[in-house]
C-alpha cells in the first residue's frame, strides 16, 4: 500500500493526518463528486503475545491513535477505483476480475475486501480515496487498517449484516487469498474491534475476543513507540521458516498447534523434540502464551506495573529463542530500558519495524533522547518516536 514513511511521527494525536473533511475534499477532487461518507481504521500495537497467532495462541494488542481514513461512494457497474493522498493517479479493477494473483500493488488490499463483501450482498463496485498517518513498514499494521476501513465502508454502503469478528476474519481472508500474504488474524481483529481505554484479548483457538482494561495514563505511564525505520530483506523468508518450524514441532509432539503443549514441562517438550532449534522455537511460543495469559490477569486486576517486566521477557525470548530481532530493535529496547523504561520489546514480525516501551510520563523525553543517541552512535538511520494511546477500532467518522 502507499507508504506514509515520509511523514515523521511526532507527539500529537493527529500528526500527519488529514481531517475527515479534507479526505472528503480529496475524494471530490479526484472523482468530481462527493463521497457517501468517510470511515477510519487504526493501526495497532501488540502489547504482548508475538508470533503465537498461527500457533493457536493468545494475543493482547490495542489500536493506536493513528489511522487510515477512507472516503467512499458505491458504484453499480462492477468497477472498483482507488486513489491515495500518498500516491499519484488512480488504480482500478473490475470486481469480477479480483481473484488470487490478479491484482497488483496496494490495490489488492481494498479490492480483495470489496470483492468478498460484494459476494455477501455489498456494493457492486466503489470509488475510494485514502489518507493515513500510520508509518509504512513500521510493523504497526497500516495494511490491516486499509483492509478494515474498506470493510466497514463497504458493509455500511451495502447494508450487509455481519458481526465485527466475522468482518475481521473476512479481511484476513482477503489478505491471505487476494494479496497472498499468510497473515494471522491479530492485526485485522485489533484494527476492527478495539475500543478506547482497552487492550483486546484475542484467543485464536475460538476465535474469541475480550476487552481488557488498559489505561496507562491513569498510572502516569505511556506506551512509547520506537520506529526503527528499517526493514531487513530477510523478513519474509524467515517468517515462513519460523511458521514451518512450529508446524513441524507440533507434528512431532502430536498436537494440532503448540498451544496444546502450554503447561507441559519444558524438559519433557525438549526430550520429545530432540532438536535444539525446534525446541528453541517451541519454547518461545509456549512461554509467550504463558506470559500473555499472566499479563491479561494482571490487567484485569488493575496491576499494569507488573505487566512491564513480562514485556521485557518477551523481547529476550523473541531475540534469543525465536531469533527475529535485529541490531536496531535491540538497540532501541536497551536504550529505553537504560534510562528508566519499565519494560520494552520488539513488536511485529521482526527484523526491523518497531519496538514499544512502557515509560513513566516524566521520562518520555529521556527515552526519546537515549534512543536517538544510541542510533546515532551505531550509525543507524534516525528513528522516529511517538506515544500511543489505546484508541477505538474501525468506524464511520462522518
Amino acid at each position: 500500500m502507499p507508504s506514509n514513511s515520509g511523514v515523521e511521527p511526532d507527539r500529537t494525536e493527529t500528526a500527519g493526518q488529514m481531517s475527515a473533511d479534507a479526505v472528503a475534499a480529496g475524494f471530490e477532487a479526484v472523482y468530481g463528486f462527493p463521497p457517501a461518507g468517510v470511515w477510519a481504521a487504526p493501526g495497532r500495537v501488540n502489547l504482548i503475545g508475538e508470533h503465537v497467532d498461527y500457533n493457536g495462541g493468545v494475543m493482547l494488542p490495542f489500536a493506536i491513535d493513528r489511522d487510515l481514513r477512507l472516503a467512499a461512494r458505491p458504484r453499480d457497474d462492477g468497477v472498483f477505483r482507488a486513489a491515495s493522498a500518498q500516491a499519484e493517479g488512480t488504480v482500478e479493477i473490475a470486481l469480477d476480475d479480483v481473484a488470487e494473483g490478479t491484482v497488483e500493488g496496494w490495490l489488492a488490499y481494498p479490492a480483495g475486501v470489496a470483492r468478498f463483501v460484494r459476494d455477501l450482498g455489498g456494493p457492486g463496485g466503489a470509488d475510494i480515496f485514502i489518507s493515513g498517518n500510520i508509518p509504512g513498514g513500521s510493523g504497526l499494521s497500516s495494511s490491516a487498517a486499509l483492509l478494515c476501513a474498506t470493510a466497514v465502508a463497504m458493509v455500511e454502503l451495502g447494508g450487509v449484516e455481519i458481526d465485527g469478528l466475522s468482518l475481521a476474519l473476512l479481511c484476513q481472508r482477503a489478505e491471505n487469498v487476494i494479496v497472498g500474504v499468510p497473515s494471522g488474524m491479530m492485526d485485522q481483529t485489533a484494527s476492527m474491534m478495539s475500543t478506547a481505554g482497552h487492550a483486546l484479548m484475542i484467543d485464536a483457538e475460538g476465535p474469541r475476543v475480550e476487552q481488557v482494561p488498559f489505561d496507562p495514563a491513569a498510572e502516569g505511564l505511556t506506551v512509547t513507540v520506537l520506529v526503527t525505520n528499517v526493514v531487513h530483506q530477510l523478513a519474509d523468508g524467515q517468517y515462513a521458516e519460523r511458521r514451518a518450524s512450529c508446524e513441524k514441532a507440533a507434528s512431532i509432539l502430536g498436537v494440532a498447534t503448540l498451544r496444546e503443549v502450554v503447561g507441559m514441562p519444558l524438559g519433557e517438550i525438549e526430550a520429545n523434540l530432540d532438536d535444539a532449534l525446534l525446541f528453541k522455537r517451541t519454547r518461545h511460543v509456549v512461554t509467550e502464551i504463558e506470559r500473555t495469559l499472566k499479563a491479561i490477569d494482571l490487567l484485569r486486576a488493575g496491576d499494569l506495573l507488573s505487566v512491564a517486566p513480562l514485556i521485557s521477557e518477551s523481547h529476550v525470548s523473541l531475540r534469543d529463542d525465536y531469533e527475529v530481532s535485529c541490531a536496531e530493535l535491540d538497540t532501541a529496547v536497551e536504550a529505553a530500558l537504560s534510562v528508566g523504561a519499565l519494560g520494552a520489546r520488539m513488536i511485529g514480525g521482526g527484523f526491523g519495524g518497531s519496538a514499544i516501551a512502557i515509560v513513566p510520563v516524566a521520562l518520555v523525553g529521556a527515552v526519546d533522547e537515549a534512543v536517538h543517541a544510541a542510533f546515532a552512535e551505531r550509525g543507524f538511520r534516525a528513528p522516529a518516536v511517538f506515544d500511543a494511546l489505546p484508541a477505538p477500532g474501525a468506524r464511520r467518522i462522518t
